[in-house]
């Protein structure tokens, strides 16, 4: 795998496109803190991107299918390259409005940019090498993140806002570059969609799709009897909506954590612990997964992120509250990999950008209403309280999850005929 130019290619972009990324996000907030007085307003024109990528997630699945994923890959990348110009025209005029422009373009390009990328790595790479490299990837996101935001923070203190904006442009076009240089191999639209069609037509067996005709099988919907059609995929996405009940609300967690602690320095040796204990479960997933099921890893990951909930309901001590975020940290650092190598291989390769598209405007709709629901408890109930609430409901949904599954595999075995049994007892 290290010996692919493609899968450095895609890492290194990774690494600078969040590097890019973060530099916005953090000039962006320093915009609205000089420029928006209302916490509300703020909230508004954050959604506004977010809404805006939701709208055209089902056009960008069914165009990451039709077409190649590097041609979509750089289309959205030369989107972001030119939303960059409209954040200087905020800065300049002072204007709000300019900045809800770029915050639209980002979150659109997003939206395409995401899941032509993980339609991509498939390509890349073989099968068995795909959870190594979806735990590297993320790593590799971890750190950007890590980096991107300290940069932005050392350099929003000696440079104007503008010059923040000037290294996210850089980024981008750095990006844009590297993405010209994949050398994907895609077999034919056409050809992919009659052989990989067959193949979900057999696994979920659905005379609607035996009816249709490869040019017909571009619509959006198509993608959800496809979800239905393979039970793994469909579980593993319904447990993929157990972390976001954390990561929606983690910064304000961590915001009421320092206030309950009285110390700002909290927030830094939560994010640093989480990060640190993130990369490290995504190192160590590949020794893992040799010694245990994928399934096993994710509802061992889904119960740990309960516990770590439980934990913080004695977020009053330091030491718990960190132990409470590696504890999360490490988890999710399983989970993520896991279960994007689950949906790499078991969805056909033909549905990838429609499935990949539909998640990620799964994953923002969720991520959003637990924010609120985050903000409505933490002020009907506080944080402790909230925290415990949350764990039990992980576990609860964790142990239906695992119920069900337990269920399903034993009815599986019992369809199976005993003809070896009929012999012997005859």
């Amino acid at each position: 795998m290290w010996r692919n130019r493609n899968v450095w290619i895609i890492l290194t972009g990774e690494f600078v496109a969040g590097l890019g990324l973060w530099l916005g996000v953090i000039g962006n907030l320093e915009f609205m803190q000089e420029k928006v007085p209302s916490d509300f307003i703020k909230s508004l024109l954050l959604a506004g991107g977010l809404v805006a990528g939701i709208a055209v997630g089902p056009y960008a699945g069914r165009l990451t299918d039709q077409i190649s994923k590097k041609m979509v890959m750089l289309i959205s990348g030369f989107v972001r390259i030119i939303s960059v110009i409209f954040m200087f025209i905020a800065i300049s005029t002072g204007s709000i409005w300019w900045m809800l422009v770029f915050s639209v373009l980002i979150q659109t390009s997003a939206a395409f940019y995401f899941p032509a990328l993980q339609a991509a790595i498939p390509l890349i790479v073989a099968d068995r090498e795909l959870l190594q490299l979806n735990g590297v990837h993320m790593n590799v996101a971890t750190l950007s993140r890590i980096i991107g935001t300290a940069l932005a923070g050392v350099l929003l203190v000696a440079l104007p806002l503008s010059m923040i904006y000037t290294g996210s442009l850089v980024a981008y076009i750095i990006l844009f570059i590297l993405t010209c240089f994949l050398n994907i191999d895609e077999p034919n639209t056409k050809q992919a969609l009659s052989t990989e069609t067959k193949k979900a037509e057999r696994m979920k067996e659905e005379s609607r799709l035996e009816k249709t005709s490869p040019q017909e099988k571009t619509s959006f919907k198509d993608v959800f009897p496809v979800i239905q059609g393979l039970p793994i995929v469909f579980m593993t996405l319904l447990l993929s909506l157990i972390p976001l009940l954390f990561l929606g609300g983690f910064n304000l967690l961590v915001i009421n954590i320092s206030e309950l602690q009285e110390s700002s320095a909290i927030k830094g040796w939560i994010y640093t612990a989480e990060g640190i204990s993130f990369m490290l479960g995504a190192f160590m997933i590949k020794q893992i997964s040799s010694k245990s099921s994928p399934y096993t890893i994710l509802f061992s990951s889904a119960f740990l992120i309960g516990l770590s909930q439980f934990l913080l309901y004695l977020a009053n001590i330091p030491i718990i509250t960190i132990i409470a975020f590696v504890i999360f940290g490490f988890s999710v650092g399983c989970f993520f990999p896991t279960a994007a190598t689950i949906f790499q291989t078991k969805v056909p390769k033909d549905f990838h950008g429609r499935f990949f598209s539909f998640r990620n405007m799964l994953d923002r709709i969720i991520f959003q209403i637990v924010l609120l629901i985050t903000g409505f408890l933490l002020d009907l109930i506080g944080l402790q309280l909230m925290c415990a609430l949350y764990g039990g409901l992980t576990i609860i949904m964790t142990s239906i999850f695992y119920l069900k599954n337990k269920q399903e595999i034993k009815q599986n075995n019992h369809n199976i005929p005993a003809k070896k049994e009929k012999g012997i007892s005859t």
